[in-house]
């Protein structure tokens, strides 16, 4: 049986800390639950950033990345979060991929009293019950009663 391949949106792969520290931490917490986890700093590495072009290759690749996984999990933290993680989570869920989200971002970036982030990045989740497909520490991702942790095991 093939594992399930998950990509992980984030902006952590901008800092060599952030890279270093919090990216293992997340791919451990993933690779826990029997996911394949397409990281996609790790997986643009072979890319040669002297190259004029580089960018738009980078792009495809990683939208790519975002068609052929099997789920997204966005790291929604900022206020804004990341534009390039948002277009990510917006693509997944367009196309009717299975999302989650990661914030432990204590600030509230929203107009809506009902959703901790913008309305939009809820739009891939149930009505009912979309706080099991949002994740607010680490700890969290491998909770079985929460959504990931049953997507991965279905």
């Amino acid at each position: 049986m093939m594992r399930r391949t998950i990509y992980l949106a984030s902006p952590y792969g901008f800092s060599s800390q952030w890279k270093r520290l919090l990216l293992p931490e997340f791919i451990s917490a993933l690779e826990d639950l029997g996911l394949e986890v397409w990281e996609p700093f790790a997986r643009n590495a072979q890319v040669d950033l002297a190259q004029p072009g580089w960018a738009h290759a980078v792009a495809q690749r990683d939208l790519q990345d975002v068609r052929d996984a099997d789920a997204l999990l966005a790291i929604v933290n900022g206020t804004p979060p990341d534009e390039g993680v948002m277009v990510e989570l917006g693509a997944a869920i367009a196309l009717g991929k299975p999302t989650f989200l990661f914030r432990d971002d204590f600030r509230r970036c929203t107009d809506s009293e009902h959703y901790p982030l913008n309305l939009m990045l809820f739009a891939g989740l149930p009505e009912k019950g979309w706080e099991d497909y949002v994740y607010t520490d680490l700890a969290q991702l491998g909770d079985p009663k929460k959504a990931m942790a049953r997507w991965a095991c279905s």
